[in-house]
């Protein structure tokens, strides 16, 4: 099933550390992408993979119409792929679908950034309590997710690359800040992203008329 990925991706990105600014000399390349399965293999009674691993390390792809149900749902790392700014791949289908980013954005995402970023630090402050270690990088992300919420609810747009707070976020990451004042920030943080969720302008509801015609696009140029 690679040639699913290989034959027919619409968009291929990297995400990570290297699209959000904070790569070391040693970071991986954290490889995404969408490709459009043709239309006639949804005629069988095996439908194609949903999702798919390789052939590249740390690829990983999804289904167009799997990757658009997980966008409307407001995921986070789903909708991180259509804004990074580190494009491999892209055909006019990719831009297609690229064209249509706005139309996945809704106020969902307030709960679901906090609900991620809220799931991370009880991760970090239960594995502090119980072995007494801190997970700094996920202390980082958690960080970095509550940035991002703000941001989209404010802006319209995905912050991908925090380049501009490198050295605060690499602090974090190297457990050079104590704990007390990062969860002092998520606290802040998690305070700005209610403000931004009470003003802002993004739909209460994602746009799903918008994102059901690029599906129907995209499958009509599949067929033989």
């Amino acid at each position: 099933m690679t040639d699913l990925v290989t034959g027919h991706t619409i968009l291929a990105v990297v995400v990570g550390s290297r699209a959000y600014g904070l790569a070391g000399p040693g970071s991986d390349h954290d490889r995404r992408g969408v490709y459009a399965a043709p239309t006639p293999l949804f005629w069988h009674l095996d439908k194609p993979p949903t999702h798919l691993d390789g052939p590249a390390e740390e690829q990983f792809s999804w289904e167009l119409e799997r990757f658009c149900t997980l966008a409307l749902q407001a995921n986070p790392t789903v909708l991180e792929v259509l804004w990074s700014p580190l494009i491999t791949h892209l055909t006019p289908d990719g831009e297609h679908l690229l064209a249509t980013r706005p139309a996945f954005l809704s106020r969902r995402l307030a709960d679901t950034y906090g609900a991620y970023a809220r799931d991370q630090l009880t991760r970090v402050a239960a594995r502090r309590e119980r072995t007494g270690e801190t997970n700094h990088k996920q202390a980082m992300h958690m960080i970095r997710l509550l940035l991002a919420g703000a941001h989209v609810l404010r802006t319209g747009d995905i912050l991908v690359d925090v380049t501009p707070l490198r050295d605060r976020l690499l602090a974090v990451r190297h457990g050079e800040v104590p704990w007390a004042t990062v969860t002092d920030w998520a606290a802040d943080l998690l305070d700005d992203l209610a403000a931004a969720a009470r003003a802002t302008d993004l739909p209460a509801e994602p746009d799903r008329a918008a994102v059901d015609a690029l599906l129907y696009a995209v499958r009509e140029r599949g067929l033989p």
